[in-house]
C-alpha cells in the first residue's frame, strides 16, 4: 500500500447493528474509530473471541463515539492483546464507558462461574471474555477531549469530535487523513432527545460513514405519550401484578423514570413503588445529575432529572433478590435493555411465568437477543441454563428510542453544506442499511454502499 494513500476497513459494524470497529491507515498510522462488542445472534457473537482482524499493537490510537457497549466493548480484549496507545472520548463518554466496561467484565466473570457451577456451558472450563482487570486496563488508557478539540493520532492523520445528541457525550468523528475527510456519524440521536441537546451540525467531509440502525423506519410523528406502557401498567396492577421495565443503564433508564413520572403526575397510572434495580443504571444516573449541575443537558433539567416520590434504589443484591417476588404491584427497571444479561435475567426468570406481570421492552431489541424474541412472541426463553414458559403479558414500547430514524438521518445528512461523493451506510441491520442506502442514493446523487465485514476501500 502507498502509505499517502488512506485506506478505511471496515472490521466491525458492517452486515449487523453491533460490533462497531473501523480502521484507518495513512502515512504509516492506524486510528481505530470504536471497539464494540458483537451482541445478538450467536455468530456475531463468536467473533468477540476470534483474534483482532489487525494486531492491537500496531495501532496507534482509538477514538470511541459513545458508551453503549457495541461501540467501546471490546477495548479491554484490544488492551489485552498488545495496544497501548490513547483511547480518546469526551469527558461524559469516558465517565460512562467506565462504568460500562467494569460492568460489563463483572457479569462476564459472573456467567462463567454460574456456566461453571451449572454445568451448562459446552466449554470445560468456562471463562470470562475478560475481567474486571482487563477492563480496568483499558480504562487506564482513557485520554479526554472536549468537541471540537483537535486529536493529532500522526502526521497528518487528525481527529475532532462533534456532539451526536445520542447518549450524553457521544460524538461523531471527522478524521482528516491528508487532506482527505471522513466523518463518522457513530449514533445520531433524535432532534427532540428529552434530556440532550440537540446534535451538532455536520462538518463537511468526501466521505460519510453513516449509521443506520433504524434505516428503515419512521418514529411516530405525534407523540403518544407512552400510551402503550401506560396502559399496561394499568391492566397489570388491576389485576394484581407487577411490571418489570428491561432498559438501557445508559440513557434509557434516565428517560424511563422521566416517563413514569410525568405519567403518573398526569394520572396516566397509578402511584405504585417504582425500584431501579441496576448498579450501573444507578451509576450512570450519577453522571447525569452531574452533567445536569453543569448545565450539560437540555435547558430546564435539573440535577434531580425526575420528580417521583415513590421511587427506591436497590443497591444491594439483597434487596435486587426481594424483587424476584414482589408482595404487591410496583415497578422495577432494571437492565440490560435487550435482556441479554445482568439483574433483569434473574427477575425474568421468576416473573415470567405469572400471567398477572408484564414486561415492558424499551426500545430496539437486536436480532438474537432475548429481548428480540421475547418481542416476536416466544412461549419459552433459555434463562440461566433452563427453560421457562413466557405467560406475562410482553410490551414493546419503542418510543423510548433515541436513535434518529430514516428520515432525520437523512436531515442529518442533508445538513452538510457540500454533500459528499461517497457514502458508506453501516450499524445496522441488511434490511435497513439497504432501505436507506437508497434513500441517500435518489436524495443526494452521490456513490452509496452498504460493505462487507473485512472490506477495504481506497479514501480520495
Amino acid at each position: 500500500m502507498d502509505e499517502e494513500q488512506t485506506v478505511l476497513t471496515f472490521l466491525g459494524g458492517a452486515g449487523t447493528v453491533t460490533g462497531s470497529a473501523f480502521l484507518l491507515e495513512h502515512a504509516g498510522h492506524r486510528l481505530l474509530v470504536d471497539c464494540g462488542l458483537y451482541q445478538g445472534e450467536r455468530h456475531w457473537r463468536r467473533l468477540n473471541w476470534e483474534p483482532f482482524a489487525v494486531p492491537p499493537e500496531g495501532i496507534d490510537a482509538v477514538v470511541v463515539t459513545h458508551a453503549h457497549l457495541d461501540h467501546c466493548g471490546y477495548l479491554p480484549v484490544l488492551v489485552r492483546g498488545g495496544f497501548r496507545g490513547p483511547i480518546w472520548l469526551t469527558r461524559w463518554t469516558a465517565a460512562l464507558a467506565a462504568i460500562v466496561l467494569r460492568d460489563s467484565a463483572h457479569l462476564n466473570e459472573r456467567d462463567a462461574q454460574y456456566a461453571r457451577a451449572g454445568g451448562y456451558s459446552r466449554h470445560d472450563p468456562p471463562l470470562p471474555l475478560y475481567t474486571v482487570e482487563d477492563a480496568d486496563r483499558a480504562i487506564d488508557r482513557f485520554r479526554s477531549v472536549d468537541y471540537g478539540e483537535q486529536i493529532v493520532v500522526g502526521d497528518g492523520l487528525r481527529a475532532v469530535l462533534s456532539s451526536a445528541g445520542h447518549v450524553l457525550g457521544s460524538a461523531s468523528v471527522l478524521v482528516d487523513a491528508g487532506g482527505s475527510r471522513v466523518l463518522f456519524s457513530g449514533d445520531l440521536g433524535r432532534p427532540t432527545h428529552p434530556v440532550l441537546p440537540s446534535r451538532a451540525l455536520p462538518p463537511d467531509a468526501g466521505t460519510v460513514v453513516m449509521e443506520s440502525t433504524y434505516g428503515d423506519r419512521r418514529h411516530p410523528t405525534v407523540a403518544v405519550e407512552h400510551a402503550a406502557m401506560a396502559a399496561a401498567i394499568r391492566r397489570t396492577v388491576a389485576r394484581g401484578g407487577s411490571v418489570l421495565v428491561a432498559a438501557f443503564a445508559i440513557d434509557r433508564t434516565a428517560l424511563v423514570l422521566q416517563a413514569i413520572s410525568t405519567m403518573m403526575r398526569q394520572g396516566a397510572m397509578p402511584e405504585v413503588p417504582v425500584m431501579v434495580d441496576s448498579p450501573m443504571a444507578l451509576a450512570a444516573l450519577d453522571v447525569y445529575r452531574e452533567a445536569a449541575g453543569l448545565g450539560q443537558l437540555r435547558a430546564g433539567i435539573g440535577p434531580d432529572l425526575v420528580d417521583l416520590p415513590t421511587l427506591r434504589l436497590a443497591r444491594s443484591p439483597g434487596e435486587s433478590m426481594a424483587l424476584n417476588q414482589p408482595q404487591s404491584p410496583c415497578i422495577v427497571v432494571s437492565a440490560s435493555g435487550m435482556a441479554s444479561g445482568g439483574r433483569v435475567v434473574h427477575h425474568l426468570r421468576d416473573w415470567l411465568p405469572d400471567r398477572q406481570n408484564s414486561v415492558v421492552l424499551t426500545g430496539f431489541q437486536a436480532p438474537g437477543t432475548r429481548g428480540r424474541v421475547l418481542a416476536d412472541g416466544a412461549r419459552e426463553v433459555k434463562l440461566l441454563g433452563r427453560y421457562v414458559p413466557v405467560r406475562a403479558e410482553i410490551v414493546h414500547d419503542d418510543e423510548f428510542s433515541v436513535h434518529a430514524d430514516a428520515d432525520e438521518l437523512l436531515e442529518w445528512l442533508g445538513e452538510m453544506a457540500t454533500p459528499p461523493a461517497t457514502v458508506y451506510v453501516v450499524h445496522g441491520e441488511e434490511q435497513a442499511s439497504r432501505a436507506l442506502a437508497e434513500r441517500i442514493r435518489d436524495a443526494h446523487d452521490c456513490a452509496v454502499t452498504v460493505p462487507r465485514r473485512g472490506e477495504r476501500v481506497l479514501v480520495d
